[in-house]
């Protein structure tokens, strides 16, 4: 199947259902710029909102084609159905009826006025026979007889000619309302092979903006998943910063292209916590910056820059990255995760290679009263560990990158299975949450590659 279709299924679903509160994190915006050690976005460039509004319009023009053949194939079906039940006009039906008796009628009629002509006139050559004793009177009478007999011959022939017209007029008017029926269901047919064609074109014009590839899930499977791995303090208290560190690096046997990371963070329902449409999940989005060797200053994820530009990954290699999570003072006493993902571009540049979430969880203390708030402080970690994890197809970039393998601290990640983020037991309304910003993660990701592969195919 078509992975950059599935990517864009998520996109849309990120940013149209409240569940997943795309909205509400700016971290998931439209696109992001190059960093300036890599490379400049081309003069020429679409405007981030231009370029969404264009996604959507290809999403729109797709779904528009799909009604309309939708809709096509519904009165096409509705025609053959009307053929096979002879459904007309009823009047039609009514007036054939009617003049298919009359004309039945008629020629019973005309017969029997046909055959009293005959006997009368046999009854009067009867009489006029050599030697008949018939009386003057009686011949007479008989020849009454024959006269009124063709009148009546002549009455019935005409009223059969003139049921017999009406009859094929009617069944005239009948054929030709089944004939326009058989001509509507061929004309329906012309418009189906028209709209099929025009999904298709709508269809390679959406994948053409995505990158144009096609890839199958059972290749993406073989190829070898970006790691990364996120890891952090067990306990963040509320309004203090708090340093975590994630760690993407390439197992392949290849440089890895154009690799980005994404992370988002929020605050988990709490349990028993009714989560539903109504939700607002922009108040349990957490703030995250990020620092590396090559960008030393805290940076926030916005509008322009939604995600971590990493660029070329050696073989083997690794970068490091620092993230400082700020859950707001007010916020309550719970618990929190942070999910990151990577991606990049597959070495034959046609398709993303693959794509794996991390994700960390910790507990969220209430804000301390009446004490200075200390200096975030980074907290050591382990060199990262391999686990199992299910790879998830990753869509296409063409942007620069660097090669920065800078070590700044160990992670750990926990698996992801189907595209979501594993449940922990934490609480029964804990998945929804994890799923969610699974969901979100993945829906951004895939819309930001697909924007960037085709700004980068038109500069």
């Amino acid at each position: 199947m078509k992975i950059r279709r599935i990517l864009a299924t998520a996109v849309a679903a990120a940013v149209t259902t409240p569940v997943v509160f795309l909205s509400a994190a700016p971290a998931f915006a439209d696109t992001k710029p190059s960093p300036a050690s890599t490379q400049k976005p081309a003069s020429d460039e679409d405007p981030d909102g231009d370029d969404f509004a264009e996604y959507e319009k290809l999403l729109a023009a797709v779904a528009d084609a799909e009604a309309k053949l939708a809709d096509l194939k519904a009165q096409r079906k509705a025609v053959v159905k009307d053929i096979d039940e002879k459904n007309i006009d009823e009047a039609l039906k009514t007036e054939l009826a009617a003049a298919t008796a009359a004309a039945g009628a008629a020629k019973t009629a005309k017969a029997t006025a046909d055959a009293a002509l005959v006997a009368a006139e046999e009854a009067l050559a009867k009489l006029k026979e050599t030697g008949s004793t018939a009386t003057p009177e009686e011949i007479a009478t008989a020849e009454q007889a024959v006269t009124a007999a063709k009148t009546a011959a002549e009455s019935a022939a005409t009223t059969k000619t003139e049921a017999d017209l009406r009859l094929k007029n009617a069944s005239t008017a009948y054929s030709d309302a089944m004939v326009a029926l058989t001509q509507k269901a061929t004309l329906l047919a012309a418009d189906i092979v028209v709209a099929e064609q025009e999904l298709a074109d709508a269809e390679d014009a959406l994948e053409e903006f995505e990158g144009g590839s096609i890839c199958e899930e059972e290749d993406m499977e073989k190829e070898s998943s970006l790691k990364v791995a996120l890891t952090g303090p067990k306990t963040v208290t509320a309004g203090e910063p708090a340093i975590f560190s994630l760690r993407v690096s390439n197992p392949t046997e290849r440089t890895l292209e154009e690799v980005h990371a994404y992370v988002n963070a929020m605050r988990l329902p709490a349990p028993g916590e009714l989560i539903d449409d109504e939700t607002d999940f922009a108040k349990r989005i957490i703030p995250v910056e990020w620092s590396s060797a090559d960008n030393l200053e805290w940076t926030s994820f916005t509008e322009k820059s939604d995600s971590i530009e990493i660029g070329k990954l050696v073989k083997g290699g690794q970068y490091d990255v620092k993230l400082r999570l700020t859950v707001a003072a007010d916020a309550p006493a719970g618990k929190g995760t942070a999910v990151s993902f990577g991606a990049y571009e597959k070495f034959d540049g046609d398709c993303g290679g693959g794509e794996q979430f991390a994700q960390t969880e910790f507990d969220i203390l209430a804000a301390k009263t009446g004490k200075p708030k200390p200096e975030p402080t980074e907290t050591p970690a382990p060199e990262p560990t391999e686990t199992t994890a299910t790879p998830t197809p990753a869509p296409t970039v063409t942007t620069g990158g660097n090669t920065n393998t800078t070590q700044q601290g160990g992670s750990s990640r926990t698996p992801v299975n189907n595209g979501t983020l594993a449940a922990t037991g934490a609480n029964d309304t804990l998945p929804l949450g994890l799923a969610a910003a699974g969901a979100v993660a993945l829906g951004a990701g895939a819309l930001v590659f697909a924007r960037r592969r085709k700004a980068g195919a038109n500069a």
